[in-house]
This record gives C-alpha cells, structure tokens and sequence, in this order.
C-alpha cells in the first residue's frame, strides 16, 4: 500500500503542476511529497521529473512511467467501485408470507424477475390464509390486505383496494339479479370461511345509510381462488378484493353488482400493505 500511496503522490504532482498544491489535495505536505517522489526515482533508478523553483515538467522516463501509472489507477478505481458495488448488494435469505390468493396473483409472477436482479438473495415464501406472528416466525415481510391492528408492527402501503360483489352472466341469466343489498338474502352467495356464525354483508349507500345483510349459500372455503373460480362457472355471488376479480370483470367473465355502494364482509379499510416488525431503538 505504500507504493500505491507513493504513484498516486507522483500522480497528483503531475495533475496539479506543483508539489504544494499536490500536497494540498491530498492532505499531505509538500515535504513529505518531496520524499515520496525521491524515493520512487531511487527505486526506478531514474529522473521522472524535472524540477526548478518555477516550473515542474516529465522527463521522458517520466511520461512514459505516467501513462502506465494512469492506466493502472483507473483500473484500480475501477477494480474498489466493483467490489464496493458487489458488496452492497442484498444477501442472504428473504422471508415473507402471504395470503394464498395475493400471493399466488402477484408475488410467485414477480419472483423470476426479482430473484435475476438480486442473485445473492434466496426467498422463503409462504402462502397461507392463517394469521402468524411475524416476529415469532422470523418473517421478513408480511403482505397482507386490509386493516392493521397490531401497533407493534410498521407498514408501508403497496396500493388501494376496494371491495366488490359480482356474478357470472350464467348465473344472473337464471335468477333475477338483486336490485337492493337486501335481495341477497334470496340468492346464493359464495362465502369465506371466516368464523363460526353466518356471514354478514355489510354496505353503505351513496347516501351514506348502512346496511347489513346475512348471506348463505352452498359452498364457504378459505381461499379466493376457489370463490373466484366457482363464481365463474356460475355458481353464485361473491364478494371479493377488486384486484382479485380485475381481469374477469374486463373480460365480462363476472359482472359487478352494487357498483355505487362499498361493500365489505369486514372492515371498510382494504389497502394492501407490506408489513415489518420494527426495529428496536437503540
């Protein structure tokens, strides 16, 4: 390293014409450049510069060792932001958790692409439709749609969600589509199994009345994929994210109901968020 200190000196003498003003850019004084610049010309056995009170200039050994030496600093600097780079690139293993549906529509997709990007990470998914306990379970990032109760955790919020009630052309070709909330109560609606007792509805109008309706019907299950795929094939009504029915509500595979009301079965705040354990202060 010492000899990487002394070529950069003579480096800097060159560049900015003059010992001192050498000196001053690298925070060393003009003395000691003198003796680092002395002792590379008793090392070469040569006179690399020609120096008078007024003036400094390369003698012909000089420009030749100066372009040599520029070539292998640039390689060096080169050589530091590579590694520097290289280093400050994630590592190690990303653990995160989703529920079933959001994870299987958007995060399995994006995981070819973020895994090129980032080589030196390995991701430990899970899709699951139970609530855990991050810190417990040592995940990284939870993503989770809907309200965030715990206030020990931190959040940042991915995108807006709203909730929407819709149906295949199939089944509304047989039943007569319902025209208030309440009319559900005669229809077959497609639940999750979300607790013990019968599901609830709930809505509020454009003009701000609430209203709550219990629904059944014949089939409850724990995934949306399920809801979503035997609303589809006519089976009856769901209530679902509006990003988990997107492309089948463009395509005309489901028509929307009760476009002018909100529409939960829990609560109105149904954002999707990722979700960390925060760090303790130090």
């Amino acid at each position: 390293m010492e000899w990487l200190k002394t070529v950069q000196i003579f480096d800097s003498v060159v560049k900015n014409g003059s010992l001192s003003s050498a000196g001053r850019v690298l925070g060393v004084s003009p003395a000691s450049v003198s003796r680092h610049l002395s002792a590379l010309e008793d090392d070469l056995g040569v006179r690399l510069l020609n120096r008078t009170s007024r003036a400094l200039s390369l003698t012909e050994a000089g420009e030749v060792y100066y372009r040599k030496v520029e070539q292998i600093l640039h390689q060096i600097t080169e050589a530091n932001t590579a590694v520097a780079e290289l280093n400050s690139l994630p590592r190690g293993t990303l653990r995160v958790n989703a529920r079933e549906f959001s994870g299987q529509l958007f995060i399995v997709p994006a995981l070819q692409g973020f895994l090129a990007n980032y080589p030196g990470v390995r991701v430990d998914l899970t899709l699951s439709n139970l609530s855990v306990d991050i810190v417990e379970r040592g995940i990284d990032v939870d993503i989770r749609v809907g309200k965030l109760e715990d206030s020990s955790l931190t959040c940042r919020k991915l995108a807006s969600s709203e909730r929407v009630i819709c149906a295949a052309p199939s089944y509304l070709a047989q039943n007569p589509a319902p025209e208030r909330p309440e009319d559900l109560g005669q229809h077959n609606c497609l639940t999750y199994r979300h607790n013990l007792g019968r599901p609830v509805w709930r809505f509020i109008a454009p003009d701000r009345q609430h209203t709550e309706v219990a629904v059944t019907g014949s089939l409850q299950v724990d995934t949306g994929m399920a809801l979503v795929s035997s609303a589809r094939a006519g089976l009856g009504i769901i209530l679902m994210p509006d990003w988990s029915v997107r492309e089948e509500l463009k395509s005309g595979q489901l028509i929307r109901l009760f476009p002018d009301y909100q529409v939960t079965h829990t609560e109105y705040v149904n954002g999707i968020y990722a979700v960390f354990s925060k760090k303790p202060d130090i």
